[in-house]
């Protein structure tokens, strides 16, 4: 039996969790509402505040989808009740964001700069012309919209120049010897 595909969800007071015909989840919380289609072969209930996921049979093919569904709603859960948040930090001399349009504007090194439009449901946010928080309530989307904007300038390992995570950690190289 999958370990995350058995797991409970457990669902937070101010959170509505309402289950269509077919599969179809609706979740509805304080930050929002989402809502998304699951594989009809998986039984979900919702019950008591409470949400389990369980399979008819093992099948491999019913297998490998148990536990990603649990980890889907779990999001959808906490997503509507909390929300995602991802942080950017700019490395580099002349390196800065600004706001523009709900979007982004960064000089980055390059001769021109580098404009991140807006995504419908994405909030991005600067800081100290270095730091960019990214907020939203759809865990994927947020993580796709840093990923976009991490690959404008990806850290390089000599000098750790470039859009890296706040959490992360550049191994960095020894340069050349003279």
């Amino acid at each position: 039996m999958s370990r995350v595909g058995k797991k409970i969800i457990v669902v937070p007071a101010g959170v509505e969790v309402t289950l269509a015909a077919g599969n179809v989840v609706t979740v509805k919380g304080p930050k929002g509402t989402l809502t998304k289609k699951f594989n009809e072969e998986l039984t979900i209930n919702v019950e008591n505040n409470e949400i389990t996921v369980a399979r008819p049979n093992d099948l491999p093919a019913v297998r490998a989808i148990h536990g990603t569904t649990r980890a889907l709603l779990n999001n959808m859960v906490v997503g509507v009740s909390e929300g995602f948040k991802k942080t950017l930090t700019l490395v580099g001399v002349g390196y800065r964001a600004t706001e523009k349009n709900a979007g982004l504007e960064m000089a980055l090194g390059y001769s021109h700069p580098v404009v991140i439009d807006a995504v419908e449901g994405i909030k991005m946010t600067v800081e100290k012309n270095t730091t960019i928080h990214i907020e939203g309530i759809e865990k994927d989307v947020v993580g796709q919209v840093a990923a976009d904007i991490r690959s404008k300038r990806a850290p390089e390992p000599y000098k750790g120049k470039g859009v890296k995570y706040s959490d992360e950690v550049i191994r960095r190289k020894e340069g050349k010897k003279s």
